[in-house]
């Protein structure tokens, strides 16, 4: 029965997904963008739970008020909005009208790690549209690997693989276990590769983030003691409406003797940065600390 039950309600989502895309895609981005906005401020918390939210925020944020949890809660369904409506325009970005929207800040390391025909691990997290972080590395001319989750939604799903291998990153591997040899050989064979080191995987370790463990992955502590490659952590900031700024950070250097434990609490500690220095691009809403 509960397998029915799934089988339907993906398949509404699915109909009612669509059904938004095809109207918002007449509209345009702007207008598409307020309505998109609103919609996610009036039901995002039908979907995801406002307990977790709010969990999460007490959780990094153990003085934080009521009035700032709301603050930041209305703020990141405004933002799942925005990215919801640029989904449907990531062909302007990667090749249209708004390819020069966003800026590069650390071009000379995209450029440097090109030039050495390097390569490394991007890391990063959930902040704004991070989708199109992956799509900046690979328009610089990277050759890249990009790790990602599969959507639960089978029907949706689909629709976002396409989408990702045609406009954001043509190499797409499977977060999992099972694929690890597709990573190591795309790695090996001279790819980079992109990660988002900030959801919870059952295939990780327990570690400190916020003061509080999470299963966090492994795979850029793993490749680092491997094969002693750089670690790269990108950032990318809504700006104005759709413009960005993404920022390219130096390396993180690591010692020989550095544990696989203390690599991946180094990269928690570089993520923890990023979220304190501006909270409601974070996707508080995912169950980190489950």
């Amino acid at each position: 029965m509960k397998k029915y039950i799934k089988f339907f309600k993906y398949l509404f989502e699915f109909i009612v997904i669509i059904v938004f895309f095809f109207i918002f895609k007449i509209l345009g981005l702007k207008i598409s963008t307020f309505i998109s906005r609103k919609i996610f401020n009036i039901f995002g918390s039908i979907f995801r739970s406002k307990k977790v939210v709010s969990k999460n925020l007490k959780i990094a944020f153990p003085k934080i008020t009521d009035v700032e949890i709301e603050d930041y809660t209305n703020k990141m369904w405004n933002y799942y909005g925005e990215i919801f409506v640029e989904y449907l325009f990531l062909k302007k970005f990667r090749y249209g009208d708004l390819n020069n929207n966003i800026e590069v800040v650390g071009q000379n390391i995209f450029d440097e790690i090109k030039s050495k025909d390097e390569s490394v691990i991007f890391i990063s997290g959930h902040f704004d549209n991070f989708e199109l972080m992956a799509m900046t590395i690979e328009k610089s001319g990277i050759k890249l690997s990009a790790i990602y989750r599969p959507l639960n939604n089978f029907f949706m799903n689909k629709i976002m693989e396409s989408l990702r291998t045609k406009y954001i990153c043509k190499n797409q591997i499977k977060k999992g276990r099972s694929n690890i040899r597709d990573l190591l050989r795309s790695f090996n064979n001279g790819s980079s590769i992109a990660l988002m080191i900030d959801q919870r995987v059952s295939e990780g370790i327990k570690s400190k983030f916020f003061n509080k463990d999470a299963y966090t992955t492994t795979i850029p502590a793993q490749f680092v003691k491997k094969f002693n490659c750089k670690v790269v952590p990108i950032n990318i900031e809504r700006k104005q409406n759709s413009k960005f700024k993404l920022t390219v950070f130096n390396p993180i250097t690591f010692n020989d003797n550095d544990s696989i434990e203390q690599i991946t609490h180094s990269l928690n500690l570089w993520l923890e940065k990023i979220i304190i220095n501006n909270p409601s691009k974070w996707i508080w809403s995912h169950d980190r600390w489950k």
